[in-house]
C-alpha cells in the first residue's frame, strides 16, 4: 500500500449510485485500516453552496459557460482547501463527482470541451478515476419519485452525458464499472479495483 496521499474520483450520471459508492468505499478503506475521507462536488464551500441552491435546483438552466465557471471556482477552492490538505496527509481521498462531471454535463450541452479544460486546468490529476455506468432509462426512473428534479436530469441529458463519460473512457481517462449491478455487487467490484491500484502504487 502507499505510503503517500492518493486521490480516486468516482463519477457517474446522476442518480447511478456514485455517492453510495463513494461512501461504501470509503469506509471499506478505513476497516482495512487506510485512512480515507470522502467529499464531494459541489463541495461544502461558499460556492458550492452556491451553486447548490440557485444551479442545480432550478427548472430553467441557467447559460452553460456560467455553469461551467462556477463549477470550475469550486473546484478550484475545494482543491486547495480540503483535497490537497488531505492528500499532503497521506490520506486517501475519495471524490464524488470531479472534473470529469463538467466535461461531460456542460459539454453535453455543446460547450467546448478544450475552453472547459482550459478553465479547469489547475485541477489535480486523480491517480484513479472510474466512471459508474448505468443505463440511462434505469437512472431517470429511479429519480421518478423526487418531488423537484433539474432540468439536467431528463432521460435525453442522461443519454448525451453518458455519451461523453463514454468517450472519455475510450480515451482512457476514466476506467468503466458496470453499474447495473447490485449494490453490493458494485461495491465489490469498486473495491478490488482500488486495493488493486493501492497495492501496485
Amino acid at each position: 500500500m502507499p505510503n503517500r496521499g492518493v486521490f480516486i474520483c468516482i463519477e457517474g450520471i446522476d442518480a447511478s449510485g456514485k455517492t453510495t459508492q463513494a461512501r461504501r468505499l470509503v469506509r471499506s478503506l478505513r476497516l482495512r485500516g487506510l485512512e480515507a475521507v470522502y467529499t464531494t462536488e459541489p463541495s461544502t464551500g461558499e460556492v458550492g453552496r452556491l451553486i447548490s441552491r440557485y444551479v442545480l435546483n432550478r427548472k430553467k438552466r441557467v447559460p452553460v459557460a456560467v455553469e461551467a465557471l462556477l463549477f470550475a471556482a469550486d473546484r478550484a477552492d475545494h482543491v486547495e482547501k480540503k483535497i490537497k490538505p488531505a492528500l499532503q496527509k497521506g490520506k486517501i481521498v475519495v471524490c464524488d463527482r470531479y472534473v470529469y462531471s463538467t466535461l461531460a454535463y456542460q459539454g453535453a450541452a455543446d460547450l467546448d470541451l478544450k475552453w472547459i479544460e482550459q478553465i479547469n486546468r489547475f485541477a489535480l490529476v486523480p491517480d484513479l478515476a472510474l466512471f459508474l455506468d448505468a443505463p440511462p432509462e434505469v437512472v431517470v426512473e429511479r429519480m421518478r419519485p423526487k418531488p423537484k428534479r433539474s432540468v439536467m436530469e431528463t432521460l435525453q441529458n442522461q443519454r448525451r452525458v453518458r455519451d461523453v463519460y463514454l468517450r472519455m473512457v475510450k480515451e482512457g481517462r476514466l476506467m468503466r464499472i458496470d453499474g447495473n449491478k447490485s449494490v453490493y455487487d458494485v461495491a465489490a467490484d469498486i473495491l478490488k479495483v482500488v486495493v488493486d491500484f493501492l497495492e501496485r502504487s
